[in-house]
C-alpha cells in the first residue's frame, strides 16, 4: 500500500461529500437516472447531468466514464456499471474492474480524493461482504499504480454496509 495515499471508510451521503474532487456513481448502462445511488447522484447533480451523459451510454460492466458533476459540490462524477450478481460473470473480475477503471481514470484526470460507494450491493445483488473483499483488494492492488489520487474514501450508507467494508479493509 502506498504511504502517501490515505484511505478512509465513512458512513453517510455519497452526494454529500464536498470535500472530494470526483465521487463514483454506481451507475446503469444507459447512464440514466434509476434508483439508489444513480438516482441519489442525478437527483443531487441535477438535470444537466444525464443529458451530459447521454453520448457515453451505453456502458458494459466493469466500464468506467466521467462527467462533470452540476449542481454537486464535486469536480466529477465518475460512473461505472457494476455486474449484476451472478448474473454478469465473471461477476467478481467486473466488480474489481469497476474499481480499478474508476481509480485509474481519476488518476489520468488529475483528481487528487474520490469518494466510492458499495458498487452492485443494491439492486445488484452483490453479498456485501464479498464487494467489500473485492474493493479492498483491487484498492490495495492498484495504490502502487497511483500518482494523482491522495485519498480513497468510502462512503456507505447503511450500518452494515459500513462496518463491513471497515472490517474488510483493516480499519479500526
Amino acid at each position: 500500500m502506498s504511504e502517501k495515499i490515505n484511505l478512509e471508510c465513512v458512513q453517510g451521503d455519497i452526494t454529500n461529500q464536498s470535500d472530494l474532487d470526483v465521487v463514483v456513481n454506481a451507475a446503469n448502462a444507459q447512464l440514466r437516472t434509476g434508483g439508489g445511488v444513480a438516482g441519489a447522484i442525478h437527483r443531487a447533480a441535477g438535470p444537466k447531468l444525464e443529458e451530459a451523459c447521454r453520448p457515453m451510454a451505453p456502458i458494459n460492466p466493469g466500464d468506467a466514464v466521467i462527467s462533470p458533476a452540476f449542481d454537486m459540490p464535486n469536480k466529477k462524477i465518475i460512473h461505472t456499471l457494476g455486474p449484476v450478481y451472478n448474473v454478469d460473470k465473471p461477476s467478481d473480475q467486473l466488480l474489481a474492474d469497476c474499481y480499478r477503471n474508476s481509480l485509474m481514470l481519476a488518476d489520468r484526470e488529475k483528481l487528487t480524493t474520490i469518494g466510492f460507494p458499495a458498487i452492485s450491493t443494491g439492486a445488484f445483488g452483490y453479498p456485501v461482504q464479498e464487494a467489500a473483499e473485492v474493493s479492498a483488494y483491487v484498492v490495495h492492488s492498484v495504490m502502487a499504480e497511483l500518482h494523482q489520487i491522495a485519498l480513497i474514501r468510502f462512503v456507505l450508507f447503511s450500518d452494515t454496509d459500513y462496518a463491513t467494508f471497515r472490517k474488510a479493509f483493516g480499519i479500526k
